[in-house]
């Protein structure tokens, strides 16, 4: 690896630009790059899914054996046939018991009026007929490889998912009746949205998530006080003010996903994790990574762990004096978290007296639907596209992860925006979501390899890192393991089998909601629920089976865990009068940084 921690780059050395007021993350419903995701010049042309291979595999398929097509269309033709009939009974007046329902989550279909409005309801059946037909034939085709049924089913579901009758303004009752409402004000503030997220350059449709000027980067938004007291290439770490007299001795380190900007665990007051910890008497430390552009493609993973969390960790001792901390990794973070901690431990460095990972695999066997993405035969093309920019795009992740969950993360937005006239929701969570970050080129192919492709973090001298060959299963370091029951980026039985792999004390908890709202869940909310559970046994669904189930939030659970491992108190420590002096003010420079355009 090509380690430089010393050095800094001239062009991070600069004024703080203005706060950024991201747009979108795109929504993935044109097929070109983003404008400003980094893709141009050589770009990312290439077709991630492979769909050409898995639509000739499927025909070959069917040509040997074209039993399970002649089936699906008998199907779908006896079903089309229950349809008629059960038309006819709802227009006479009389009751008739459904084809086909929505599933219960499926919220698209809420308006009373699909039920209600015989028109509505036959048009919300047939489609729900015929994309149940088009998602279900890969499945019944044998002999079909599990790769390219995996693949044919996701492009099947993103195409049913795209022609919902919910996502056009004639076939969407909830759009007519608004327009009706409104007197027309409606259709023309969809249309100025419209207008407005269309790029007529790349012929791109991003559908805003959050409204841009809803917050200020510092000053509405991770704007809880501190100071930067140490960068190098990759990250500053900042330090923040202390809110109690009196705080506990042995400081925490925050590692947040470097995928991301780093306030998504410092979001708006009173939503903040950060603001929360220093309260509960915390010395908290955060790493804010940097945004990084085509001259740090050479970045790898070892450069990440050594001039990431492994050099907060030696500043903290110089800022602090303390060499024992607290870390905490948020999904990346967490990753890189745990190859540390088996680095220091084949070096013999107990400095982590505690590890929390959040909504993190340590174990990739199951990695969910963007699996779909993922697997050896589509990686050299993958890895070529990037080397040519030099980084893989945060917009163009940001697209992968809302295509897997497409109704939820584009169609409701392009509903609420371009069908009803609504702007964007004024959410902290979204705000922060519509601000990605970038990840070299070196390091994407190291992590896709090792991890996501490889799954070789979790097996004993796996990989080596900066000379140290490093063996999870040796961790003896007490961990707390939290997940969310609905997270489909770190699916939660796949990170439950971090309490199979580590030596030490595992405590497991389980949070309900998704990937950020599971983690992003202040007790003065009131939200969610959490279960825990005593012991940890192989299966993860006996261990839910055997869990206690609380009201509200996780983190007085996980507070009251961190407190063996606080090391008594201290008195507070004010950023830059320790051992570190302060370099300028939080939330940093490295967070304002726009998106590289090269």
């Amino acid at each position: 690896m090509n380690h430089d921690s010393a050095g800094m780059n001239p062009s991070l050395d600069e004024p703080r630009a203005p706060s950024p007021r991201p747009a979108g993350a795109g929504a993935g419903i044109g097929s070109r790059p983003a404008p400003g995701s980094g893709a141009s010049g050589a770009g990312v042309s290439f077709d991630p899914l492979r769909l050409d291979d898995a639509m000739r595999r499927l025909g070959s398929r069917l040509a040997a054996d074209p039993s399970p097509l002649a089936e699906a269309w008998i199907d779908l033709a006896r079903s089309w046939g229950e349809l008629w009939t059960y038309g006819v009974a709802r227009m006479a007046g009389a009751e008739a018991e459904p084809v086909v329902r929505p599933d219960d989550d499926d919220r698209r279909f809420r308006d009373p009026a699909w039920d209600d409005v015989p028109w509505f309801d036959l048009l919300k059946q047939a489609y729900l007929v015929n994309a149940r037909a088009c998602t279900s034939l890969p499945a019944s085709v044998a002999g079909l490889d599990e790769s390219s049924r995996d693949r044919l089913e996701f492009a099947a579901r993103q195409m049913a998912d795209a022609l919902a009758p919910t996502n056009f303004f004639p076939t969407n009752p909830e759009a007519l009746r608004a327009a009706v409402e409104s007197g027309g004000t409606s259709v023309l503030d969809g249309m100025r949205q419209l207008v407005r997220d269309f790029d007529p350059r790349t012929g791109r449709l991003d559908v805003r998530m959050c409204a841009p000027d809803a917050f200020v980067v510092g000053e509405t938004i991770a704007a809880t006080p501190g100071k930067v007291v140490f960068r190098n290439d990759l990250i500053q770490l900042i330090q923040y003010a202390p809110a109690t007299p009196a705080v506990r001795r042995r400081p925490m380190l925050l590692i947040p996903p470097w995928m991301n900007k780093f306030y998504v665990m410092d979001l708006r007051p009173g939503n903040s994790m950060v603001e929360w910890l220093v309260g509960r008497g915390h010395t908290v430390f955060i790493i804010s990574w940097v945004n990084p552009d085509s001259s740090f493609a050479g970045k790898g993973f070892d450069d990440y762990m050594l001039e990431g969390p492994f050099a907060a960790l030696e500043a903290i001792e110089r800022a602090t004096g303390e060499r024992e901390v607290n870390a905490v990794g948020y999904c990346l973070g967490g990753i890189l978290l745990s190859a540390l901690s088996a680095w220091l431990h084949a070096r013999g460095d107990p400095r982590l007296a505690s590890t929390t990972y959040l909504a993190t695999m340590v174990d990739f066997s199951d990695v969910g639907a963007v699996g779909v993405f993922i697997d050896e035969e589509g990686l050299p093309a993958l890895e070529s596209a990037i080397s040519a920019q030099g980084y893989l795009s945060g917009r163009q992740v940001a697209d992968t992860w809302r295509a897997v969950r497409a109704n939820d993360l584009i169609w409701s937005f392009h509903v609420n925006g371009h069908l009803l006239g609504k702007e964007p929701p004024a959410l902290d969570l979204l705000f922060w979501n519509c601000d990605p970050t970038n990840m070299p080129a070196a390091m994407h192919t190291f992590f896709m390899r090792n991890m996501y492709v490889g799954n070789r973090l979790r097996e004993p001298g796996g990989l080596t890192l900066a000379g140290e060959a490093i063996d999870v299963t040796r961790i003896t370091t007490p961990s707390y393991v939290l997940s969310a029951v609905e997270d489909h980026i770190a699916p939660w039985k796949t990170t439950y089998e971090t309490t199979q792999l580590f030596a030490g004390p595992v405590e497991f908890v389980l949070g309900a909601s998704g990937h950020i709202a599971g983690v992003v869940n202040p007790p003065a909310k009131h939200k969610y629920k959490h279960w825990t559970g005593r012991e940890t046994p192989a299966s993860p669904d006996a261990w839910l089976a055997a869990a206690q189930e609380h009201p509200g939030s996780w983190w007085p659970h996980w507070d009251r865990w961190l407190e063996p491992f606080g090391g008594g108190e201290a008195p507070a420590r004010i950023p830059g009068e320790g051992g570190l002096p302060a370099i300028e003010d939080a939330p940093g420079s490295y967070v304002m940084r726009p998106m590289p355009q090269d």
